[in-house]
């Protein structure tokens, strides 16, 4: 994202709450809940190039949006007690969720969460647990950090030469955001051999970012055991499932979650889809994850809860708490919907 777009959004936050709109348009946006979606939680101040800002909050964010959440009436429940939630009136609710599995929550989130005494979910990639699979996303950006010419020759999946200079913070912002695309628009199996060639060319293996980053069993089944925490499933590799055929989209929503029941010895009722967007997961998936027993399975499509997403369990919305947007008044318009409307298009439900 260019900065100009960035101010330009968080403009737009900043207008609904000196509007009011934030206020008096919540009765249409708001809805009956919301459920969060947060990746990495840390301390460290990102550097000059760091593309996947977007992806960590502090750990005083998150405890400024409990707070927030808290003030402005919310009651913060488990996953488990949405549907249930959606079929009644009273006090809007939310739901916190964390994808992947990163270590960074037990150290940082999880603190904060007891604190408050308040009910998570982990939705965790069981390779990631089983210190391998690709986090292809942080493999990319750690080899544009070290290369300063990023070329891909041309392929089944682009005929046309990608060849970019990454000298400095700046070049290597843009030539990420750009190779990002790029390879988002072509298959997976392009992008996940894109990125090896050029982790190799940086002198860095692959399949190695996970152990680094994400929680191990052992570290998970002392996380299970407290009875705040749900662990959901994420898949066995966190592939964009859309982009795959049906077999492999039963086998990575099933074997995921078999290997956490396996590791974990308790039921896991709710699935995450990785990417989450509408290349990611559409009707298909939702179908499957329905069929496959799950109780509820979420999205990364925005938007609030409304009582006819009872009806649609498995194509649930979530809001985004985005990095680059750790703001009061961000926050509360997010928490209001009001954002929503026009993205959506003033439909409730995206669910197809």
């Amino acid at each position: 994202m260019t900065a100009a777009r960035h101010r330009v959004i968080e403009a737009g936050f900043r207008a609904i709450g000196a509007s009011r709109a934030d206020r008096w348009l919540r009765p249409l946006a708001q809805g009956r809940g919301v459920i969060l979606t947060f990746h990495h939680v840390h301390p460290d101040p990102p550097g000059a190039y760091a593309p996947n800002r977007l992806l960590t909050i502090t750990p005083a964010f998150l405890e400024a949006v409990i707070l927030r959440l808290e003030a402005k009436g919310f009651d913060i429940v488990a996953l488990d007690e949405l549907p249930a939630r959606l079929h009644e009136d009273g006090a809007p609710f939310a739901v916190l969720t964390f994808d992947d599995g990163y270590r960074d929550n037990l150290e940082h989130a999880a603190p904060i969460l007891a604190r408050h005494e308040l009910p998570w979910t982990l939705f965790v990639t069981s390779e990631f647990a089983e210190g391998r699979g690709r986090l292809w996303w942080i493999e990319l950006e750690r080899a544009i950090a070290r290369l300063d010419r990023i070329r891909l020759a041309p392929s089944a999946d682009a005929a046309e030469v990608f060849d970019h200079p990454a000298r400095d913070a700046r070049e290597k912002e843009t030539v990420f955001a750009a190779l990002y695309r790029h390879l988002r628009a072509g298959g997976e199996d392009h992008l996940l051999a894109h990125i090896a060639a050029l982790s190799e060319e940086a002198g860095q293996p692959t399949g190695r970012v996970a152990a680094e980053l994400c929680l191990s069993w052992s570290e998970l089944r002392v996380l299970a055991a407290d009875p705040s925490v749900t662990i959901g499933a994420h898949t066995v590799s966190h592939p964009m499932l859309a982009k795959h055929g049906e077999d492999a989209v039963v086998f990575e929503i099933a074997e995921g979650r078999r290997r956490i029941e396996g590791q974990l010895g308790a039921p896991v009722r709710h699935l995450s889809y990785p990417v989450g967007d509408r290349t990611s997961a559409a009707s298909r998936e939702f179908a499957l994850s329905e069929r496959l027993g799950f109780a509820t399975a979420v999205t990364t499509r925005p938007g609030h809860l409304f009582a006819g997403h009872a009806r649609h369990l498995h194509a649930l919305p979530r809001v985004s708490i985005n990095g680059l947007y750790q703001s009061e008044a961000a926050l509360d318009a997010l928490l209001s919907g009001v954002p929503f409307l026009a993205w959506n298009r003033f439909r409730r439900l995206d669910v197809a």
